[in-house]
């Protein structure tokens, strides 16, 4: 892990109630906090969101302890957005959700994404100039959505006023979390 320090900074945590990949908000979160920043869980509603391992097993439950609706970009340093395919396409298909996202990107601000998570990057029409990698069946909708996709464990893409960090799936979370550390921290 990196030297990079959070302290002081309050990280964003986006999901829907259901599907996100349990190791996905889990060890991002632990990184967070591991570098002294504040981790905070948002949802479209405050209260449990339940998490899945593989798309199809229910796991562990998580407190979500702000709902969307509440939440404002300028409260917040930075955003992570965790995957899963029904939390990606769940988190897509909230107009509030998508709206949260894109104020962090008018705002210059950090986001991260892992996995199907970069579905909401496209819904928010922020991909245009951005290079990004992404669970790989949604190369097409990143090019659809004017990104350039690529194969790679990390990538971090400072073009247009704001930087995203994505990978690929759980097996990258420890370069994932690595870089979004170094990166958050300024």
């Amino acid at each position: 892990m990196s030297d990079a320090s959070l302290s002081g900074k309050t990280i964003a945590f986006l999901t829907a109630e259901i599907g996100v990949e349990k190791p996905e908000l889990e060890e991002p979160w632990k990184a967070v906090v591991e570098a002294g920043g504040t981790p905070v869980h948002i949802a479209p509603e405050a209260g449990t969101v339940q998490s899945m391992v593989n798309d199809t097993d229910k796991d562990a439950t998580f407190e979500a302890t702000v709902a969307v609706a509440d939440a404002s970009a300028s409260d917040y340093d930075a955003l992570v957005l965790p995957g899963g395919t029904v939390n990606a396409d769940k988190v897509r298909s909230d107009e509030t959700s998508v709206a949260l996202v894109k104020a962090f990107v008018d705002a210059g601000k950090p986001v991260a994404a892992i996995c199907h998570a970069p579905w909401t990057l496209v819904e928010a029409g922020v991909l245009p100039g951005k290079t990004l990698t992404s669970f790989p069946s949604l190369a097409t909708d990143v090019k659809n959505a004017g990104g350039t996709w690529q194969d790679a464990e990390v990538f971090h893409c400072p073009a247009n006023g704001w930087d995203l960090i994505t990978s690929r799936n759980p097996d990258d979370i420890p370069a994932f979390n690595a870089k979004l550390v170094e990166v958050f921290a300024g």
